[in-house]
């Protein structure tokens, strides 16, 4: 929210427009100043009671007070600002935000981080009695060591809460300690859960500091026996320092190494670390939204920056003549390679290396560029190339407003932005 306090910006955390509250100003800099709540005196007509309890604490969930209609109208208007104050291009058709098809249950994906010491909520600090210990679950926001002990989060299909509290129950009978977010010592460190919307599969992926699969086994047994949609139990273990869910090296304990999912007509395997759109029905809207901005009809050649998993190459692959991906990360190019090969197709193929060389190595002009880059958007180097290419067509998908805006500052001396199309997956 924001608010001005004798013509000073003051940002409200957790306040939002049409909120009449009491503020408490927490850091105070030249020209702004930021504020949190102390008391909502009288609620905006937009604000909702939000389902969960941990609602204005976890960093899960940001909104879940501010209906879901107002959600979507700021997420346009935030991409809509982000183009005119950060890339000065006025007037630009921003279209309405495609709807999740759903707003809970939602992620395919969830990781719990593990903590020796839980941090409670202003409630839990109520109770005396309280254990302050394990804890697993989602993280205050931005912070690496606080952690809530997650009863139930309504991001993940609900079998997922019940897997999360047999890991938990189990974890408390371990004799194998609890990983110290300060100390860094310990054993268990996060449960990654993996779910498959289309066959309704669940891997569960235990990361650990160190091998003890032995002691994993009848945690393994318990999760195979007590739910038949757990088809994959996997451990990666890593005893890097770093809070990252990902192993340097990893076991398969029981089932399948990957389980499987779909968009469209396409099944993609997804292993523990591969990247894969963590909303799969909000992906297929995504993903139909880049198709149809492509406009294809059969014959024409298209080039994929940052292909990953080879998503949107296989799902173009049917009204283009050859899609060419180009990827820096091996595995991904592994998974993109296996994925045609599990779904038949034939016309894509892709092209490992960092993209500042290999896009250099492409000797004809697409007709059509995809660009799909991380948050830190395309390298500039990389935007001097499309720019020596020019392609007839560039479809840009970002998940960072703010670089799309720097990056369409690099393009526009060739290229006129035609539409931008929010589509919300969280």
């Amino acid at each position: 929210g924001l608010v001005r306090v004798s013509g000073m910006a003051v940002f409200v955390d957790q306040a939002i427009p049409g909120d009449q509250v009491l503020i408490r100003i927490t850091r105070k800099k030249k020209n702004y100043a930021e504020a949190r709540v102390l008391e909502l005196l009288k609620a905006s007509p937009d604000r909702i009671h939000p389902p969960c309890v941990f609602s204005g604490f976890c960093g899960g969930c940001k909104w879940q007070f501010l209906n879901y209609e107002i959600q979507l109208r700021y997420k346009r208007q935030h991409v809509r600002e982000s183009l005119q104050h950060i890339g000065q291009l006025k007037d630009m058709p921003v279209r309405s935000a495609i709807p999740s098809p759903q707003i809970f249950g939602y992620r395919n994906k969830m990781e719990f981080s593990c903590t020796d010491r839980r941090w409670l909520t202003p409630a839990e600090l109520q109770q005396p009695e309280i254990d302050k210990g394990l804890g697993i679950g989602l993280h205050v926001p931005g912070t690496f060591f606080k952690v809530f002990d997650t009863k139930r989060c309504l991001l993940q299909p609900d079998l997922g809460n019940h897997i999360l509290d047999d890991v938990r129950n189990f974890i408390k009978s371990s004799e194998l300690p609890v990983y110290g977010l300060r100390s860094h010592q310990g054993f268990w460190r996060f449960l990654m859960l993996r779910h498959s919307t289309g066959d309704d599969q669940w891997m569960v992926n235990l990361i650990t500091a160190f091998d003890a699969h032995q002691a994993l086994q009848p945690l393994t047994g318990l999760l195979m026996e007590k739910y038949p949609q757990v088809t994959a139990v996997i451990n990666n273990i890593t005893s890097r320092k770093a809070g990252v869910a990902i192993g340097e090296f990893e076991l398969t304990l029981a089932g399948n190494p990957t389980i499987a999912d779909k968009i469209g007509s396409f099944e993609f395997e997804i292993s523990a670390n591969s990247f894969f759109q963590t909303n799969t029905l909000g992906a297929a809207e995504l993903y139909e939204t880049v198709k149809k901005y492509a406009e294809l009809s059969g014959s024409e050649t298209v080039i994929d920056l940052y292909s990953g998993t080879g998503t949107i190459p296989i799902l173009l692959s049917g009204v283009a003549r050859e899609v060419i991906g180009l990827e820096m990360i091996s595995s991904a190019v592994a998974d993109a390679k296996n994925n045609c090969r599990h779904n038949q197709v034939e016309n894509c193929r892709f092209v490992l290396g960092d993209i500042r060389e290999t896009l250099a190595l492409i000797a004809s002009r697409p007709d059509v560029l995809i660009i799909d880059p991380p948050r830190a958007g395309m390298h500039k180097d990389v935007a001097k190339q499309v720019l020596a290419m020019l392609p007839e067509r560039i479809v840009y998908v970002s998940c960072n407003p703010t670089t799309l805006a720097r990056d369409l500052v690099l393009l526009k001396e060739a290229y006129q932005v035609k539409e931008v199309q929010p589509v919300d997956l969280f």
